[in-house]
């Protein structure tokens, strides 16, 4: 085995997923860069093997151990590039800590990640999932990012047409883009900020600061506050943030279900198609707050599946169907999760 790539065996990886699952890695390697991934390709034995990329562990639930290598992303580093047609360019390695990363950008008086302050994750994730919050997605204020390719060896640059960028979703979790590794992400930050205040909670919170034109780092603050009020902290208590994704329905469908519903949360989509709330939809089916073993919802968000205490992988896909069945029995929506499942 080649020095430079650290191969180690048996590996937990309850820490290294923020549900806190028990399960172990046959063969596990820290990535900082390019340099492991060259190695891991010249490896017969390695190569050979099915891989699971691994940033934060924080939209991942782990079922079963994963018997191939586990490659955990952990380069460092982070830079403002210049400026380039209005906006300044900053890149990250894909294995900074996102919510540091947002916070690197207002320390240099960059706005525009601030609405995705606190979401739990690293930056290479963050254009995979297409992370998004409070009015903002990673493609509202994605440049471009340099991926490995599993397949060919090859270092990739990609444009966010190529990502092809969706709600929840991007090449990366298609089958075209599962050889490709993310390195590094550069995100393309406005030079002339103005405030995202169009989701209605955080307009709301801004006026009951008295704030009319707050700073970046204030409505990073906002965000903070709203996040830390309504969401479970991964470190205290084990969970994936929002399990499900809002699903989308025509809007036909949506009317049906007002006929019905009068107070249905519904938001009204580009292409006429009407986004539903999921936490709305699990709520009102009596989720709120209940449990099935070790598995639970979190009382404060129906949108959010925790781990009470030594939950196994299986017990919140056990929690999750259930879920899934009252609502599609109820509203005739099937949710979809969030989380890759392993």
């Amino acid at each position: 085995m080649h020095p430079d790539l650290p191969l180690l065996h048996d590996q937990p990886l309850d820490a290294l997923n923020t549900f806190r699952i028990p399960a172990r890695a046959r063969h596990y390697i820290r990535v900082t860069g390019a340099r492991q991934l060259d190695l891991l390709r010249a490896d017969p034995f390695l190569a050979a093997m099915p891989r699971l990329v691994l940033g934060g562990g924080s939209n991942l639930l782990l079922t079963r151990d994963v018997e191939g290598v586990v490659l955990h992303m952990t380069g460092q580093g982070r830079e403002v590039l210049g400026e380039q047609d209005g906006r300044v360019l900053v890149r990250a390695q894909a294995g900074e800590n996102w919510h540091g990363f947002v916070q690197y950008t207002l320390e240099q008086g960059l706005g525009g990640l601030e609405n995705l302050s606190l979401i739990p994750g690293t930056v290479g994730a963050a254009p995979i999932q297409n992370v998004g919050a409070y009015g903002v997605e990673t493609k509202d204020v994605f440049h471009s990012l340099s991926a490995y390719d599993m397949a060919s060896g090859e270092l990739r640059t990609l444009s966010a047409a190529d990502c092809r960028f969706a709600y929840r979703d991007s090449i990366f979790k298609h089958p075209e883009g599962r050889e490709l590794v993310v390195l590094d992400v550069t995100f393309a930050l406005p030079k002339d900020w103005t405030p995202n205040l169009r989701y209605a909670e955080l307009a709301q919170a801004a006026r009951e600061a008295g704030l009319e034109q707050p700073s970046p780092r204030q409505v990073g603050a906002l965000v903070e506050a709203i996040r830390r009020r309504k969401l479970p902290d991964p470190a205290e208590i084990g969970n994936a943030g929002s399990f499900f994704k809002n699903p989308v329905v025509s809007r036909e469908h949506c009317a049906r279900l007002l006929e019905t519903y009068p107070n249905l949360v519904h938001h009204a989509q580009p292409d006429g198609s009407e986004k539903l709330a999921a936490g709305w939809l699990i709520d009102q089916c009596g989720w709120k707050g209940r449990s099935m073993g070790a598995a639970g919802v979190y009382p404060k968000q129906a949108l959010v599946l925790v781990n009470l205490g030594g939950a196994r992988g299986e017990d919140v896909v056990r929690l999750a169907e259930a879920i899934q069945r009252d609502v599609e029995q109820r509203y005739g929506v099937r949710l979809e999760p969030e989380p890759v499942f392993v």
